[in-house]
Order: C-alpha cells, then sequence, then structure tokens
C-alpha cells in the first residue's frame, strides 16, 4: 500500500478509454479515417482540380456540397456510435470507491493493521496499482484484486459474475489474512487462470483464481471485503479481453470495392477518348476560331487535351458514387431497426428481443449456404432434468409392469418424497425401485448420491431453515445434486474446506482436501475429501470414454454392462456421465499434497504440472455408475430446421455430447431423417482409417466422384482452390466423432473430408472441442465460396461465432459470452428462420435493387455529358445546369431509392415461409454481381442515348409558338435534365419488386422528389435569384419560357417511355418463357389475391368431401398416415423423450399465423393425404 514506491515501477493507472475520439481529437482522427476510403479521397482531389481555372468549368460548390453532406453525415454516425461505446463506462466512472490511502509496510499481517488504516472516497479511475480498496455488498468490482479478509465467516466472499461470462451465480472465494510481496503472471486475457505466489515470513503460498477477484464481478451477500489492487485499468483481466474483433465485411462490401475501381478505370478511358477528340478537333477546327479566341501562351493542341482531360474528370465525376458508401450505411441501419423492432422475435418469457449488434452484414444474412449450430443450449432448452441412471449394473428410471413392459411415464405414479424435509418439490421421478434402494441401505446407491452430493461447485444458499437454493455453474451440476437432495443426500453448505452433507436425516461434514476442476481437456472433475471417519476418498466424474480410460481391471464386466446401459441412454438423447471413486492412503496423499502445493506455487507451467498430478492420482477408479439427463428440444427447432432445409442451407452440428446422444438429437430435430438413403458414420482411429471412410462414404453417394474437383482457374485468398459443389442422388448424412475428425482436419486429409462432408445434407461432429469447432468453420470458409454461419449459447462456442461470416448468440442458460461476441442474438433457434428467410432476404433483395438503380441513374447522368462532349467541341461544357449537378445526388434523387432500399418487399413474411426457396438466390449471388453491373451500364448506356438525341433533335431548328426561337442551350440544357429526372423517377417504379407494396410513403418519395425539382428549378430560374447572384443563377426565365411549351412535354413523354421500355419488353417475357421462383411466386400471391377479391360466402353450409362414405363402409380405419405432407412442427424420423410439439411449438408462428397455413387450393384434405400414402394397399 506504498503508493510512491508503487508508482516507481509505472503500472497502468486504473481509468480506461472505451470510446475512439474525444473533443479534441475527433475532428482530424474522423477526417483522416474518412479520407481514407477512395472516393472520398478522389473527391477532394477533385476539390483542388477545380481550383485552377484552366481546368475547371464548374463551380466550386458542385463539389464541395455532397463531400461536405458525406462527411457530416458520416460524421454524426461516428460520434454516435463512439458515444454509445463510452456510455456504459462513463456511468460506472462517477461512481466512487472507498480505499485506504495510508501507506502503510505491507509485511506485517493486515488484520492488525485495518484499525490504523484510514478510509478515503474517491473515484475508481484514480486507484493505483498497490492500493487496498474496500467493497461493500453489491459494489461492483473495480479492478483485478487479491483478496485479503472479509466480513463472513471463514473470510469467504461471495460474488456473481454476471458481468464477467453471463452467469447469474454466485460463487464462493476464500480470502487471504495476510500480506507481503506478490509475484504473479504478466496481464492477460484469461479469465479462467491465474498464476501468482505469495512470501510471507519465508514461506512461498500459491495464488490461482480462488483468491482473485476480478473486474466486473459483483460483491454479493458479503458486508465488506478488502482488498489489494494487482492491475487496474487496461491491463484488468476484462479490458484484455476488450480487444479489437475481427472486422467482417460483406459479399457486397468486397464486390463494390473492385467495381470502384473499374469505374475508376472506365473514367479514366473516358476522359482519354474526350482528351484524343480533343486534339483532332483542335487541329482541324480549332484554328477558325483563333480569330476572336486567341489561344493564351501559343499554347498548342497537346497541351489543350491534357487540360481537357482533367476537365473531363471534374465533369464525368458523377460516375463515381460519392453518396453510395452513405447511403448504404443508411439502409443497413434501418435494416437493422427492422430485427431490434420485430416482435415476432421477441421471447416474453425471459424478456429478450432480438437484436442486431452490427449494421454492416444485414445483407449477408440473405446468402448464407452454410450453419454451423452448438447442440445443448441452441437446439435444446439446456433445461437439465435427471432421468435415469445406472448403478452397479441396474438401471433405474423406467417402469415396468408385471410382463416386463415398459409403462409411459403417465400411466405411473410419481414418487413421493415427503419423507424428505428438505426434498425439492418441483423434482419429478416415477421409479419407486430407486427410493426403495435407497431405504434398504444399498451401499452402491448410497455411495453414488453420496459421490453426486460431494463432487461439485455448486454454492447453497438457505434464507429459511429447509428452504435450499442451488447456485450451479452449470445446469447440469444442478440437476444431479438436486436429485442426490432428493434421494436422501442432501448437500446443505460449504466452506472452502468442507462440504457439510445430510444423509437420510444426519448431518456430516466432509473435509475437502481438494478440488480437481473440470475443463474441456479433462472433461472431468474429481474431489479429495476425508469422512467423519477420517477415511480418505477420491470422487470422480466425467465423459465415460475419459472415465473408463482410468478404471481399475476389476471393474471391466461392471463396465461391459454399465456400457450398454449408456449406450441406451444416449439412444434416446439424454446426456451421459460415468461415476467413480477410489480410496486413499494417508501416506501416499501427504506426499502427493506436497508435490501439488510445490507444483501450484510454481510460476512456469503451472497448469502443465497439475495436470500431471491430477493424471497420476485419478487412476485404479472404481465404476459406481453413470447418470441420465434429459435435455428437452426447444420449441419450433424441427421445424426451423426443415425450413432451412428447404432453402438449400446445410445445416452441420458440432457438440461435445456422445454420439448416439447427438444422432438421436439428429432424428429429433429432423436434421438426420429415416427417409435418408444413408447416415454414414465416421469414426476411425487413424488417419488412414479415416481416409478409406471417407472415400468409401463418397464413392457410396457418388461412384463415379471424381478424384478432384478443384477449380484451377478459380482461386480464393491466398490461391487456394475453391471446391465446388457436387450433386449426388439422394439425401445422405454424416456423423463423426472427435477423434476422428482430429485426423479429418489433418492438412493431407482434410479436402477429403470437406468433399464427403459437402455432398452429405447434413453433418453432426460429436465429441468436437471449443478449437475444433472453429477449425471446421475455418475449412469450409477456406475452400468454399459461401457464406457461413454459426450460432451458439457458450463460452465454447465463442471461437466458433467469431470464425464464422456471421456469429449469432442465443442467449440462454449459459450465460452472455456466445451473445457478447456476436453479430446478431435472440433467446430462440426458432427465430433464427425470420432472420434469415424474412430479414436476410429482403435486405439482402433490397440492397441488390439499390446497388442497380444506384448504378444506373448515376451512369445515365454521366453519359449525356460524354456524348454532348462530341458537339460542344470537346470543351468540357456541362450539358446540365451547375445546381443540377449538385442536387442531382443529394434531392432530387435521394428519397426515391432510400424509400425503395427500405420498405421494398417482393413476398410478405408469411409467403417467404410458405416458399422457403425464393432463398435460393441470395445464395447464388444472382441479384447483383459482376453480369448484373455490365447489364446495368449497358442499360445505362442506352438510357442517355435515347436522353440526350431525342430532345436534341426534337429542338433542333424548333421555334415557340409565337414564333421566337427556343433551340437555344439553357432551353435544351433544362429539358434534357427534365427528361433524365422522368426517366429515373419511371425507372424507380420497374425496380420495385411488386405495386402490391406501392405504399403512400413510396408515391410522397416519388412524387415529391419531383415536386421538389420543379419547385427547385423556378425559384432558381427566377427573376430574383438572377438579381441577387447573376453569376450563380444565369438561367433567368429558361423554366416559364420552355416549360409551357407543348412539344417540350411530349418529347419527355417521348423520352421516358423509350428509357423504359426496354425493361418492360424483358421484364414480359422474361416472366413469359423463363420465370424465376420470384416471379412464380408473385404470380401465384396476385392470383390469391384477385380470387380473396372475388370470393363471397357460400350458401351451402355442410362441408364434405367425397369418397369418405366409401372408405367408411369398406371397413378400413380412419387414420391420418405418421408422415404429413404439411411442414408443421410434427416431425419425421425417430423421436425421444417423448418430445411433442406443444405450447409455442405447436402454434407458434413469425407471421402470427399458424406455419403449416398453406395459400388456396394448395393442402389436400385428410382423406386426399390418406389415399396419398395408401392408393397402393387398396
Amino acid at each position: 500500500n506504498d503508493r510512491e514506491y508503487n508508482l516507481s515501477f509505472k503500472y497502468a493507472t486504473n481509468a480506461i478509454k472505451t470510446s475512439k475520439y474525444n473533443l479534441f481529437t475527433f475532428l482530424p482522427l474522423n477526417l483522416f479515417e474518412q479520407f481514407q476510403r477512395i472516393a472520398n479521397a478522389y473527391f477532394l482531389f477533385l476539390l483542388v482540380l477545380q481550383v485552377i481555372p484552366q481546368i475547371s468549368s464548374l463551380s466550386w460548390f458542385t463539389t464541395v456540397v455532397p463531400l461536405v453532406l458525406v462527411l457530416v453525415v458520416t460524421a454524426a454516425k461516428d460520434a454516435t456510435d463512439d458515444i454509445k461505446r463510452g456510455k456504459v463506462f462513463s456511468e460506472h466512472q462517477i461512481r466512487t470507491r472507498p480505499h485506504t490511502h495510508k501507506h502503510t509496510p505491507s509485511k506485517y499481517p493486515l488484520i492488525s493493521l485495518f484499525p490504523a488504516l484510514r478510509l478515503q472516497s474517491e473515484k475508481w479511475m484514480n486507484v493505483q496499482v498497490g492500493d487496498i480498496i474496500k467493497l461493500e455488498n453489491n459494489h461492483f468490482v473495480t479492478a483485478d484484486l487479491l483478496l485479503l479478509s472479509s466480513s463472513e465467516p471463514l473470510n469467504l466472499v461471495y460474488i456473481e459474475t454476471a458481468e464477467l461470462d453471463g452467469l447469474v451465480c454466485l460463487l464462493c472465494y476464500k480470502v487471504l489474512q495476510l500480506v507481503s510481496e506478490v509475484r504473479c503472471e504478466p496481464p492477460n486475457n484469461r479469465l479462467d487462470r491465474f498464476t501468482g505466489t505469495l512470501t510471507y515470513a519465508g514461506q512461498k503460498y500459491a495464488l490461482d483464481n480462488e483468491k482473485i477477484l476480478l473486474r466486473g464481478c459483483t460483491l454479493r451477500n458479503t458486508e465488506w471485503c478488502f482488498g489489494l489492487v494487482l492491475f487496474g485499468g487496461p491491463e484488468t483481466k476484462l479490458m484484455q479481453n476488450c480487444g479489437k474483433s475481427t472486422f467482417k465485411r460483406t459479399s457486397v462490401d468486397r464486390l463494390m470495392n473492385v467495381l470502384v475501381l473499374c469505374i475508376f478505370g472506365f473514367l479514366a478511358f473516358m476522359c482519354t477518348i474526350l482528351a484524343i477528340g480533343n486534339v483532332f478537333w483542335e487541329l482541324n477546327e480549332g484554328s477558325h476560331f483563333t480569330v476572336f479566341l486567341p489561344r493564351q501562351n501559343d499554347n498548342n493542341a497537346a497541351f489543350s487535351a491534357f487540360l481537357t482531360f482533367w476537365s473531363y474528370v471534374i465533369i464525368l465525376n458523377t460516375v463515381v458514387p460519392i453518396s453510395l458508401y452513405v447511403s448504404v450505411e443508411i439502409i443497413r441501419l434501418g435494416n437493422s431497426f427492422y430485427i431490434d423492432w420485430d416482435r415476432k422475435m421477441y421471447y416474453a418469457r425471459s424478456d429478450t428481443p432480438a437484436m442486431a449488434r452490427t449494421t454492416t452484414l444485414n445483407e449477408e444474412l440473405g446468402q448464407i449456404k452454410y450453419i454451423f449450430s452448438d447442440k445443448t443450449g441452441t437446439l435444446t432448452q439446456n433445461i437439465m432434468i435427471f432421468n435415469k441412471c445406472s448403478i452397479n449394473g441396474k438401471t433405474y428410471g423406467d417402469v415396468y409392469d408385471d410382463t416386463g413392459q415398459r409403462l409411459e411415464i403417465t400411466e405411473v405414479k410419481r414418487v413421493d418424497f415427503s419423507f424428505n424435509p428438505l426434498a425439492d418439490p418441483r423434482f419429478v421421478f416415477h421409479d419407486h425401485a430407486l427410493v426403495e434402494a435407497v431405504k434398504l441401505e444399498n451401499l452402491e446407491v448410497h455411495a453414488f448420491f453420496r459421490l453426486l452430493a460431494l463432487c461439485h461447485t455448486v454454492m447453497a444458499e438457505e434464507k429459511k431453515e429447509g428452504e435450499l437454493f442451488y447456485q450451479a455453474q452449470s445446469p447440469d451440476e444442478g440437476a444431479l445434486v438436486t436429485a442426490a437432495r432428493n434421494f436422501g443426500f442432501v448437500f446443505r453448505s460449504r466452506t472452502p474446506d468442507s462440504v457439510t452433507i445430510v444423509e437420510e436425516g444426519e448431518q456430516r461434514s466432509y473435509e475437502l482436501l481438494a478440488i480437481l476442476d473440470f475443463n474441456n481437456v479433462r472433461k472431468r472433475m474429481s474431489v479429495i475429501v476425508r469422512s467423519p471417519e477420517r477415511k480418505l476418498s477420491l470422487y470422480c466424474k466425467g465423459a465415460d470414454t475419459i472415465i473408463y480410460e482410468r478404471l481399475h481391471q476389476s471393474c471391466s464386466k461392471l463396465m461391459d454392462v454399465t456400457t450398454e446401459h449408456l449406450n441406451e441412454f444416449a439412444g434416446e438423447g439424454l446426456r451421459t456421465l460415468a461415476l467413480a471413486y477410489k480410496d486413499l492412503d494417508e501416506e501416499y496423499f501427504s506426499q502427493w499434497k506436497e508435490r501439488h502445493h510445490e507444483a501450484s506455487t510454481a510460476l512456469e507451467d503451472r497448469e502443465s504440472k497439475l495436470d500431471q498430478l491430477y493424471e497420476e492420482i485419478e487412476q485404479d477408479l472404481l465404476l459406481l455408475g453413470a447418470t441420465a439427463i434429459e435435455d428437452k428440444l426447444q420449441d419450433g427447432v424441427a421445424h426451423t430446421i426443415e425450413q432451412l432445409s428447404k432453402a438449400d442451407i446445410k445445416i452441420w452440428v458440432l457438440t461435445g455430447d456422445k454420439q448416439e446422444t447427438a444422432e438421436n438429437i439428429g432424428y429429433s430435430c429432423n436434421l438426420l431423417r429415416e427417409e435418408m438413403n444413408e447416415v454414414f458414420v465416421i469414426s476411425g482411429s487413424s488417419p488412414e482409417e479415416v481416409r478409406q471412410e471417407l472415400r468409401h462414404a463418397r464413392s457410396s453417394m457418388k461412384p463415379d466422384a471424381a478424384d478432384s474437383v478443384l477449380l484451377p482457374e478459380r482461386t480464393l485468398v491466398k490461391g487456394v482452390k475453391v471446391i465446388t459443389d457436387e450433386e449426388v442422388n439422394g439425401e445422405y448424412g454424416l456423423v463423426i466423432n472427435g477423434h476422428s475428425l482430429a485426423y479429418a482436419l489433418e492438412r493431407s486429409i482434410e479436402v477429403e473430408f470437406l468433399r464427403t462432408a459437402c455432398m452429405c445434407k447434413a453433418v453432426i461432429c460429436c465429441r468436437v472441442t471449443p478449437l475444433q469447432k472453429a477449425q471446421v468453420v475455418e475449412l469450409v470458409k477456406k475452400y468454399k465460396q459461401v457464406v457461413t454461419l454459426a450460432i451458439g449459447d457458450g463460452a465454447n462456442d465463442v471461437s466458433m461465432i467469431k470464425a464464422a461470416h456471421i456469429g449469432v448468440g442465443i442467449s440462454g442458460q449459459e450465460g452472455m459470452q456466445a451473445v457478447l461476441s456476436s453479430d446478431y442474438s435472440f433467446a430462440q433457434f426458432c427465430f433464427l428462420q425470420r432472420l434469415l428467410l424474412v430479414h436476410g432476404r429482403w435486405s439482402y433483395l433490397r440492397m441488390c435493387k439499390f446497388l442497380r438503380y444506384f448504378f444506373y441513374k448515376n451512369f445515365t447522368f454521366t453519359f449525356v455529358h460524354f456524348w454532348y462532349a462530341f458537339f460542344c467541341g470537346f470543351s468540357a461544357q456541362t450539358v446540365y445546369d451547375e445546381w443540377f449537378i449538385t442536387l442531382y445526388n443529394l434531392i432530387y434523387t435521394a428519397l426515391p431509392v432510400l424509400g425503395m432500399s427500405l420498405f421494398d418487399q417482393d413476398v410478405n413474411d408469411m409467403w417467404s415461409f410458405q416458399h422457403p426457396q425464393l432463398y435460393i438466390p441470395g445464395q447464388l449471388n444472382l441479384f447483383f454481381s459482376k453480369k448484373a453491373f455490365f447489364t446495368c451500364a449497358l442499360h445505362s448506356c442506352y438510357s442517355s442515348l435515347m436522353l440526350f438525341f431525342i430532345p436534341y433533335a426534337a429542338m433542333h431548328d424548333t421555334v415557340r409558338d409565337d414564333g421566337k426561337d427556343v433551340a437555344d442551350y439553357q432551353s435544351f440544357a433544362l429539358l434534357t435534365q427534365t427528361c433524365l429526372l422522368f426517366a429515373v423517377s419511371i425507372q424507380v417504379l420497374g425496380t420495385w419488386s411488386s405495386m402490391s407494396y406501392w405504399t403512400a410513403v413510396n408515391t410522397f418519395f416519388v412524387l415529391g422528389s419531383l415536386a421538389m425539382y420543379f419547385a427547385v428549378t423556378f425559384t432558381m430560374y427566377s427573376n430574383g435569384m438572377f438579381l441577387m447572384l447573376p453569376s450563380a443563377f444565369p438561367f433567368i426565365g429558361t423554366a416559364r419560357n420552355s416549360l409551357n411549351q407543348p412539344n417540350v412535354w411530349l418529347t419527355i413523354l417521348l423520352t421516358s417511355i423509350l428509357c423504359v421500355l426496354p425493361v418492360v419488353t424483358y421484364r414480359f417475357l422474361l416472366i413469359q418463357l423463363c420465370p424465376t421462383i420470384n416471379d412464380k411466386v408473385q404470380m401465384e400471391l396476385s392470383h390469391a389475391f384477385t380470387a380473396s377479391l372475388f370470393s363471397r360466402r357460400s350458401g351451402y353450409a355442410f362441408s364434405h368431401a367425397q369418397g369418405y362414405g366409401d372408405l367408411v363402409t369398406s371397413g378400413r380405419f380412419l387414420r391420418r398416415p405418421a408422415m404429413f405432407l404439411s411442414s408443421g412442427f410434427a416431425h419425421t424420423g425417430r423421436t425421444t423423450t417423448g418430445f411433442s410439439p406443444m405450447g409455442r411449438s405447436a402454434g407458434y408462428s413469425p407471421t402470427g399465423r399458424p406455419q403449416n397455413a398453406k395459400v388456396p387450393d394448395v393442402e389436400g384434405t385428410s382423406l386426399q393425404m390418406y389415399r396419398t400414402f395408401t392408393d397402393s394397399a387398396l
């Protein structure tokens, strides 16, 4: 606590900065970032050119106004984002935290120093490393602290870690009562580990996570505690985890960058042509004008061409879309709000709305080809229920009658636990045999439940006598401890050194000597306890494959029987754990304890040394049995997967569960189906075996498959070849376990694995680690030119979520780490179909139509200048009024295109669900590509020819009604720009998907833009504006003199018709000869809409279907077949755990209507469906 001494080490202060800008750096830093965009830098370059009078033929404001507007809008958006980013932390900065400020030597026990300490309230941003601070109940932890003392007995501290990992559970920490010198690891982002030592009185003490309070935690159920600041500010583990995430760009973004570069090249090409034209004109015609337009300084034709080149760079600058990026950001922001505001993606049970955590990936949601999903908590509810168990070779949980037939649980009375006053009334169990075994004091059964009551990290709260509340880090542990509680082995309380349980009414306290904690590598957890009879025991629970490797040879027969039970449990979709124990020798344990202390105080390789010790003591275990926990499917999962499969989206499930469990869940949720031709299981134990199994599966699906399907002419980043999709006859599935997947991901086999997996309709990877999940995603991204999405709910899914193009987090039972790392989040898996099939498809459709229309209107605008150059002597004169050039993109054409991009729908959400095939064009990138771009450029070229030559021909040698000449430059400019504005405004009508979605807002945008044009034009061409600024408003009286002529309006009409005619013709022929899936659905929708207008109620009130009479008299049963034609929630294939559609899954529809509701005349009657499946039998 010596501040002056600690400051000499220059530790980081506790002040943090989460915002990018401050008041002084915002303007220069933001402008620097904006001018890194090519388009912005290009327009800044144009502004410099316009200052040169020999080059510029346009006023400065034609470039300054659009550029300034773009910069201001972008800066406002960046500032808003930055304010939001720092809002949470700025709120915390006003909080004050009392901490000690007396410079007291730290070599004495702290307890004796507390009376001498003076507490001083200060903002936590002023806390320094080495300070001793005091926290009170419900306070946030303000820095990474070494716990020193607390108000609780035995110096316990209870904290809530929801701010770190999202888990709203209480953890128990033991604090130290002495302090001297602390040596620890450097700052890092590992939340689950801490390595350090404390030296006091010449003896070293190990420091680990249990003695550290991390910034972001909250103190609970503890009056106060003192802590020593170890890390502050940016060096805390919380802030170390706030590093920059990988910036994700959409395929549309990448394509736009390529197209912008192409546009620059095309601009240079056009300017070069016009400069060459200027050379020829100067040589042939220019000499005729030198009499009254003498060349300055005797400049020759070459120099004139050089100046002309740069002049046309300025004039044709509109071919480069400066406002494109701002418009794109506005559209993405609007579509993100649609996701946030969607009530049909709101989960009322947990009060969780859908959230778009990024605004840059919306259109990518309409192009997903592969979905990588976790199972537990994502497809399932992650609400665990103790269902069955196997103890000493006997199973419990199923109930049989006298004939040995298994009974349904609905037919059996539930077990009455009234004999246990501490039982949980919510716990349900039906097998009375297990209760009888407990009452008969079966030793193995007692040992089984004793292990469950002791081997865990659950915290117990007892607010009233006998009312226990468990806080568990995982739902699995909570379910197991609750089961032990109801069967008479009640976990009552714990301290850092003991665990107190009630065994059949008798309270017993076990000394807790060591906890060998669980992690994703060990996949098991052990505790070493000493019973009240001074007997040493090790209790272990974990994955069966891990436990079996450590069993004593005498357990071989029991292991075989238990394996059969485990396979049976897994076949029913249950989550399984194996339980084992061993008795320890006191002398051996004393030696092991000393080595454990040495390893735990090591600063280097502490984890590996501890793992070796854990491996040593967890040998020769005796098997007790296994548990089976039920984790039910979420509502609507089966239907969602079925819908996404119809949209040609491939779903891969990556789970850490057993193969049997994952496979059965796959059947339950319609991922795997009995109708599949074959489901291949890859379980090789060597690279060669895995390779052979993969090749066998591939040859079975496609016997004539070539050895190489790599496309040499198409490559991805760094020259990686693209693997194309291979068509197969039929549907196949693939199941691969963790150890086989490790071989399949090796460089020599990865292509073979990917080829085989991509030929399958569904893939399930079992027993995978978090790293393997990310590797699978990266493999698909590496060799496939597709868009991937990863969805999960736990911390073990974070790497997968970050690796995919789009990450989706489920806010469920496993905390908020997945949500905090995701791009989109919601509460239920079933919302994924609405996110993709509705919001994603609409966003992609709107963005593509926006880009096509935006390039069309800008190219058309610019090409007219190009044609005019051949008639003005390549003099770089503009064909439009300067004010029209300035306001064309900002006002006249901005609202219609934004309205289309924010409100356009080809079909509504209900029809999107009924026709998932509408999603496929987005996967194939059909709506906007290089081909579509060049088609748009050709269309613009045609329109510009019409817009220039028709007004030119109409005004050539033309006079007004009163005989005055109308063929002047200003009248021609006004006519041309009016024709242009009408043509592009009518074109937006043709770009719109369906007239049924033409709303009052759209009408206001289009008509309002035209009205704005005429209002501004008449104002700027008025006498008053000319008198105020003659040089800025030279078109005096042009509007009123030209627009009152009938031939002018006929020219506008003719030009507009000729511009739109090719589009209308093409669309008509396409719909008639080669309609797309979108065209077919829109036609079906229009027919249904027309039929509804002319439908009326029938006076015939008796509803019946022909054929029922014959069926009834034939003696056959009227029944609905097991398989349905409709795509409702009733799923085909194998079912498990008695899953039945109910609640939200039975009647929920994101559109507010039943999902199995069909359009008129689509769904057959019950009798028709019966005949479909039984005609062959008749």
